[in-house]
């Protein structure tokens, strides 16, 4: 394996667990009575956490909904279509 092999495969795979941790997490805020400090919820909060805090205080949360986890799967798609779609970047210069 070439190491663009490895970076591509390491890349769609820290993406997509990013993508669907954001998917969980906003499925959490569905439920408000859910402590994410206990487990299996705080596997969720933990990763995600450090994007969501700075990217609140540039989007507020629109009628009492924080919108921001919507903005990380759009985030983390597009990065991953860039670099690794059929016509992505790394594929491109592999």
């Amino acid at each position: 394996m070439t190491p663009a092999i490895v970076l591509i495969w390491t890349l769609g795979i820290l993406l997509g667990l990013g993508i669907l941790l954001f998917i969980f997490r906003i499925v959490l805020t569905w439920y408000p009575e859910v402590d994410l400090n206990r487990l299996p919820f705080n596997l969720i909060a933990w990763p995600t956490e450090p994007f969501l805090i700075p990217m609140r205080k540039l989007v507020p949360p629109i009628g009492g909904v924080d919108i921001t986890p919507i903005i990380w799967v759009g985030i983390f798609s597009l990065l991953r279509e860039i670099l690794l779609g059929q016509q992505g970047l790394l594929r491109m210069i592999h």
